[in-house]
């Protein structure tokens, strides 16, 4: 019996073989491509809008009272509540009223006395002048009657006046409000003396109008140049009294309207800022001192196209949109934007209102990618937003044509 020993090496060569032979057998495999991403698509909305530039300020009265006691004396009555609103003319404080009240009395006593003193002398000089030029006085005589008149009616005139002073004391004693406004806290509170007079007068209370409001702010000079000529061009367009409108804006609030009414008379070299001051209605929360910002325009209503904000690629500080084609394929699109109002950004030049713009899956809209475009209307929120009165002033006047515009017809020329 002959046992033959298998060769191990030809073996494994007989496997090797066959294992590529089973491999070349198979078909190679190629995975389905993905199919196209759904992205949201909106075309532009076309509105007239306002370029704002907003600055901090702060809030002042255009009236500030500070009430003094006139006459010295005791606080008897101090009947308002601090902090509350008052009228021109409300009680304020009554200082003890008796003292002045006998004073007056007084002055009354000397001024009937003086009267009858007047009367009496008068009187008298009248004889005299009818005896005049005859033997039966003298010239001397005639002197001292007409001197003795003439001295009681002066008395009678000091008199006369230390009443009034006596009668303006006594009403001085009831001090009123001189203003409409809040009233601050209580200096001197009832039982104490205070001083009135030309000496050092005691302040019992402070009053400030609250209704309108100034808004004092700074800006650059090159701002107030634009607000000079919008103002100019309003003017021209037959608004002679034409203002520069402008809103107050505080967080958690709606904007409040109001308008520009004063522009210092110069620049500041130092800083190169002028001051302007906006007038506001009081809407009844907002107090005097509050710093806030206000809105002004740059110029006046012109066109643009808006689109979601969410639309905005920003790659190496380069601004720019994804826009879907008619073959639905993804292009990037170089515009020049402008400010943004509320939720919406605004493009000046670049844009149509027949472009697709993308404004929700920027990451699956590849450029030159093939996507599935889903249109998407523009928040009838955020339009109505753009329509309000902050945005929209029928008061600037008619509207000028885009930058784009603009440009379109130089280029013709």
């Amino acid at each position: 019996m002959i046992i033959v020993k298998p060769n191990m090496t030809a073996l494994c060569l007989v496997l090797a073989c066959l294992v590529l032979h089973v491999a070349g057998c198979q078909k190679e495999f190629h995975p389905p491509p993905p199919p196209p991403a759904t992205v949201n698509v909106s075309h532009p909305i076309q509105r007239n809008v306002i370029d704002w530039s907003s600055y901090s300020g702060y809030l002042s009265s255009p009236q500030t009272a500070n009430v003094a006691a006139r006459v010295s004396g005791l606080i008897v009555e101090a009947p308002f509540h601090e902090g509350s609103i008052l009228h021109e003319g409300d009680k304020l404080f009554v200082i003890d009223p008796r003292p002045f009240q006998a004073d007056l009395d007084m002055k009354n006593a000397a001024v009937a006395l003086a009267q009858t003193q007047a009367d009496q002398t008068e009187i008298h000089f009248q004889r005299y002048v009818k005896l005049r030029g005859t033997e039966a006085i003298s010239q001397d005589d005639y002197d001292a009657a007409q001197a003795a008149a003439k001295g009681a009616q002066a008395a009678l005139t000091a008199a006369q006046a230390a009443l009034e002073i006596s009668q303006l004391n006594l009403k001085w004693t009831l001090v009123t409000a001189p203003i409409s406004g809040r009233i601050s806290r209580i200096n001197v509170t009832v039982g104490n003396l205070v001083n009135g007079g030309s000496g050092q007068v005691t302040m019992l209370t402070t009053i400030v109008s609250i209704d309108p409001l100034y808004c004092y702010v700074t800006v650059p000079e090159g701002e107030y140049l634009k607000f000079n000529t919008l103002l100019k061009l309003e003017q021209e367009q037959g608004q002679s009294h034409a203002q520069v409108p402008c809103f107050l804006d505080i967080a958690g609030h709606k904007p409040i309207p109001g308008h520009l009414d004063f522009i210092d008379n110069s620049v500041d070299a130092s800083t190169g800022t002028i001051q302007l001051r906006g007038v506001f209605d009081n809407p009844g929360w907002l107090v005097p001192g509050l710093y806030t910002s206000m809105r002004i325009p740059q110029d006046q209503a012109h066109p643009a196209f808006l689109i979601p904000d969410t639309a905005m690629v920003v790659e190496q500080n380069q601004r720019s949109l994804l826009v879907v084609g008619p073959d639905n394929v993804v292009h990037i699109k170089k515009v020049e934007f402008g400010p943004t109002y509320g939720h919406l950004q605004s493009v000046l030049s670049g844009l149509t209102a027949d472009d697709r713009v993308v404004v929700d899956g920027l990451q699956q809209a590849r450029p030159q990618s093939k996507v599935i475009p889903r249109d998407v209307p523009i928040s009838a929120e955020d339009i109505q937003a753009l329509e309000a009165p902050e945005q929209m002033l029928p008061a600037l006047g008619a509207t000028r044509p885009s930058p784009a515009t603009t440009r379109a017809a130089e280029d013709a020329r």
